[in-house]
């Protein structure tokens, strides 16, 4: 019988991943990381050109996020990246995973370059140069690139003396037990970015305060700490109040420029988040104020707002029931009996509202 000759349709649009891949690589990468990868291999076996802008707005990632991926892949060695006399990413290199990291280099990757200005088509095995970011920006992010951590040194982590503490206090504010993802992703924050306790304690009131719980968001905003060289809780605070509108809004109306002060920040935290006022309500507050002193001000702002929290107040239409009702008071209160108080201060009790003798008591001080 003749021999059979066996051959394939090489029109068969598919891309090969390594065994090796989905066996030892694949189940430590993230969303990115696994998108970005198979897509180079993608591209690379269908011969088309790409770029990290390209990657980015398929993929709906930032150009950082890209690039973070190819570092952590060039990281497990399973590309090089490339860069020329300027610095600038000019080639990326695929590993082929079934070749020993010893062996001859040229055997063990398919290469990708930059198609010369001249050439007419695409040639084998290259695409166009993928570059957007200079190697310094590429090294800065790498700085912070999460490791890939290992059973053994997660376990390490947890018999840590004062870890214990740590994820108590992280399954406290997202009201949950820790999966080992995430408890890699608080090793992470100690390990590579350097934070404190007390700054992973803040990191994590910060977000939750704001409704975000997932770690994926959290891990995002340690990182941009990390990057602006935040260190400290207070720093992180600071860092925070920039972005915050309301805050510079209160400054504002109470005369104040710049940033607030760790005192002045207590106040308006109060204000906001303990007594639940709308912005209109504290406002309406600091415009009084400004009105009655010049000295004091965060002060004699509290001792009006503590005193309509404690007099229910919710709405706007509910201060004008408190000044008509005071007032009333005032119209029905003897003359004499006004002389004979004397103390102001016990006035302001009595009625529970008199400004007058808060800013007298204020001054005094």
């Amino acid at each position: 019988m003749a021999r059979l000759t066996i051959y394939k349709d090489e029109s068969v649009d598919s891309t090969v991943v390594s065994n090796h891949f989905i066996d030892e690589y694949m189940k430590d990468a993230n969303d990115a990381q696994l998108k970005i990868y198979l897509y180079l291999l993608r591209m690379m076996n269908a011969h088309q050109a790409t770029s990290v802008s390209d990657i980015a707005d398929k993929f709906n990632h930032t150009e950082k996020d890209v690039i973070r991926a190819l570092k952590y892949w060039e990281k497990h060695c399973l590309l090089d990246l490339d860069f020329d006399e300027n610095k600038v990413l000019v080639g990326i290199h695929i590993r082929d995973l079934d070749t020993p990291a010893g062996g001859n280099r040229s055997a063990a990757v398919s290469t990708f370059v930059p198609l010369p200005a001249s050439a007419s088509q695409t040639p084998v095995n290259a695409v166009s140069t993928i570059t957007t970011l200079p190697a310094q920006e590429t090294e800065s992010i790498s700085a912070f690139e999460k490791p890939v951590y290992s059973a053994d040194q997660l376990r390490e982590f947890k018999n840590r003396q004062d870890t214990a503490q740590l994820l108590f206090i992280a399954e406290s504010y997202i009201g949950k037990p820790l999966t080992p993802s995430e408890m890699k992703t608080i090793l992470y924050f100690t390990d590579i970015l350097h934070f404190s306790d007390d700054l992973i304690d803040y990191l994590l009131q910060y977000c939750v305060e704001r409704g975000k719980k997932d770690f994926k968001y959290i891990e995002r905003v340690a990182v941009n700490w990390a990057e602006e060289g935040i260190t400290t809780p207070k720093q992180a605070q600071r860092a925070a109040t920039r972005y915050d509108k309301n805050v510079y809004a209160i400054m504002n109306e109470l005369g104040k420029s710049g940033a607030p002060t760790t005192k002045e920040l207590e106040y308006i935290n109060r204000w906001v988040k303990e007594y639940g006022f709308s912005p209109d309500i504290i406002f309406e507050a600091c415009q009084r104020t400004v009105l009655a002193t010049d000295r004091h001000r965060f002060e004699y702002a509290e001792g009006i707002l503590s005193s309509w929290r404690n007099q229910n107040v919710h709405h706007k239409s509910d201060i004008h029931k408190i000044d008509d009702l005071y007032q009333q008071r005032r119209k029905n209160t003897p003359a004499e009996r006004i002389r004979q108080t004397g103390n102001r201060f016990n006035q302001f009790t009595q009625n529970s509202y008199d400004f007058d003798a808060l800013e007298q008591e204020l001054l005094s001080n």
